[in-house]
């Protein structure tokens, strides 16, 4: 991703500044989106929510793009954090264990952000590689450290396409949320996983 960088906004992290609120702001970000979609969210309402002031937000963030994608980017780091990657001692333990249980609640709230994403897609096609990267670059990253793990266990194929089994899931669960607009389940990426990836990376699969 063009741009991109450790730390604070993913469009302006070369500029000092104080990152303390970051956590609420983003937050505020997150659920002002899902509340009222792209299109009605503004900066405005998010400095409201947040308690901060507009002056700043609108100096970190001089688009609502901008504040959309680098709060999709820290929820996502959130959910991947690789203190939080499994180790069961299996492939199939491993990115099953990478699915959160959800509330349907929280799962259609996801949904919503999702379809904003989309939006703000439609409007601003020249984001889409922005969006990739913050979307799908966290979790790619993760399951090939699995699949490296498995390889190490020689529990996949010598010859394994790592970089290609790492894109698997990822981009079918963005074209299920970002495309088909239908919620990205447990039993969907269960599915996934012992029909596609584990057949590809030649773990034979399971037995019911």
């Amino acid at each position: 991703m063009n741009g991109a960088r450790g730390g604070g906004s993913l469009w302006h992290a070369g500029r000092k500044r104080d990152h303390s609120r970051d956590p609420e702001i983003l937050q505020a970000a997150i659920d002002i989106l899902a509340e009222e979609g792209f299109d009605g969210m503004t900066i405005d309402m998010v400095a409201t929510r947040a308690k901060a002031g507009k002056a700043t937000l609108y100096r970190r963030w001089p688009s609502k793009a901008e504040l959309v994608l680098d709060a999709i980017g820290c929820m996502k780091a959130a959910d991947l954090s690789p203190a939080t990657l499994p180790d069961t001692g299996t492939l199939r333990g491993d990115l099953i264990g990478m699915i959160t249980s959800r509330t349907a609640e929280d799962a259609e709230r996801r949904l919503r952000v999702m379809a904003g994403v989309a939006a703000l897609l439609t409007r601003e096609p020249e984001l889409t590689d922005a969006a990739s990267a913050v979307l799908m670059a966290p979790r790619i990253a993760a399951i090939r450290g699995l699949l490296e793990r498995a390889l190490a266990r020689g529990e996949i194929r010598a010859d394994a396409d790592l970089d290609a089994l790492a894109e698997l899931l990822p981009a079918m669960a963005a074209f299920r949320g970002l495309v088909e607009r239908k919620p990205i389940d447990r039993e969907y990426q269960i599915s996934l996983i012992d029909g596609i990836l584990l057949p590809a990376a030649g773990v034979l699969r399971p037995m019911p």
